[in-house]
C-alpha cells in the first residue's frame, strides 16, 4: 500500500508541475475535469449522482468554466441566481421525485467542488506573478499535511477533533501552520527576484501560508465529517492509495480562494 500511495503521489505531483507550469487552456480543461469528477463523488456520496439535479450541476460546471474562458457573464451573483432557477426548476417540476435535501447537495457542491477549484486556474492566470502565487495553494494544503503529521508524531498531546478525527492534535496543528509559513516564505525568498517582493512582503507571504494552512485543516476535517457522516471510506478511487479527487484535494479545495485574494489584497496592493 505504501508503495502504490508512494509511486501514486509522485505521479500527482509530476502531471501538477506539468499543468500548472503550461497553464492556459490545459490547466483550464484539466481542473474542468477534476471539478466534474469530484462533483460526481460527492453527488455519489449523497447517492444522487444520476438524478437530473446531478446532471444540472455537471452541466453548470461546464458552462461555468466555459465562461472564465469566454466571460459571457462577469457578475458572479448573476450566475448563482440563474444556477438557482434551474436548478429550482428541476425541483418543482419532478416533485415529489426529489427532495429539498437533493436541491442543497446538487447546489452545495457545484460550490464546494467545482468553483472552489476553479481558483487554482484564477490564480494561475493572476498577471505575470500567478504562476508563481498558484504554487503558494499547494504549498499550504500539502506542506501543511506533512509538517503537522511530523509535529503531531513528535509532540501531539491533545486532541482536536477526537470524534471526527482521532489522531489529529493541536500541537500537530500549530506545526503545520508555522511548517506553512515558513515554507511559504522560503519559496518566496527563492523567487525573489521574479517576484520582485520587498522584505515586508516576505512577510505578508508567511501570513498567506499560515491563513492557508489553517483553512486548509478546516477543509481536511469538513471532507472527512462528510465521509463519516455517509459512511464512506473513500470519495472514489481514482489515484491509487489516495482516494478519489476529493480525498486527494479536500484541502486544496477550500485553500485555493483563500490564496488567491489574499495574493490580491496583501501583494497587489502594496
Amino acid at each position: 500500500m505504501f508503495r502504490t500511495r508512494l509511486i501514486s503521489g509522485i505521479v500527482l505531483v509530476v502531471c501538477a508541475l506539468a499543468l500548472i507550469i503550461t497553464g492556459g487552456n490545459v490547466l483550464l480543461v484539466s481542473t474542468l475535469l477534476l471539478s466534474i469528477i469530484g462533483l460526481y463523488e460527492l453527488m455519489k456520496a449523497l447517492k444522487m449522482e444520476k438524478t437530473a439535479i446531478a446532471y444540472i450541476s455537471y452541466l453548470m460546471t461546464l458552462f461555468y468554466y466555459l465562461n472564465l474562458k469566454f466571460r459571457w457573464i462577469s457578475n458572479p451573483v448573476v450566475y448563482t441566481i440563474i444556477f438557482l432557477i434551474v436548478i429550482l426548476a428541476a425541483y418543482v417540476l419532478g416533485f415529489p421525485k426529489y427532495s429539498a435535501l437533493n436541491v442543497m447537495g446538487g447546489f452545495f457542491g457545484f460550490f464546494y467542488v467545482s468553483a472552489m477549484l476553479s481558483f487554482i486556474y484564477l490564480t494561475r492566470d493572476i498577471p505575470v506573478k500567478g504562476k508563481y502565487y498558484v504554487w503558494l495553494i499547494f504549498l499550504c494544503a500539502w506542506g501543511s499535511d506533512t509538517f503537522a503529521y511530523c509535529a503531531g508524531r513528535l509532540f501531539g498531546k491533545h486532541k482536536m477533533a477526537p470524534v471526527l478525527s482521532p489522531k489529529k492534535t493541536v500541537e500537530g496543528a500549530l506545526g503545520g501552520i508555522i511548517g506553512a509559513a515558513l515554507l511559504t516564505m522560503g519559496y518566496s525568498y527563492y523567487f525573489k527576484m521574479q517576484l520582485n517582493f520587498q522584505p515586508r512582503e516576505l512577510i505578508l507571504i508567511g501570513v498567506i501560508g499560515a491563513v492557508g494552512a489553517l483553512v486548509s485543516m478546516i477543509g481536511d476535517l469538513a471532507a472527512s465529517a462528510i465521509k463519516r457522516e455517509y459512511d464512506i471510506k473513500d470519495y472514489g478511487k481514482l489515484i491509487p492509495g489516495h482516494g478519489g479527487v476529493l480525498d486527494r484535494f479536500d484541502s486544496i479545495i477550500i485553500t485555493a480562494p483563500i490564496v488567491y485574494f489574499l495574493a490580491l489584497t496583501l501583494v497587489h496592493r502594496i
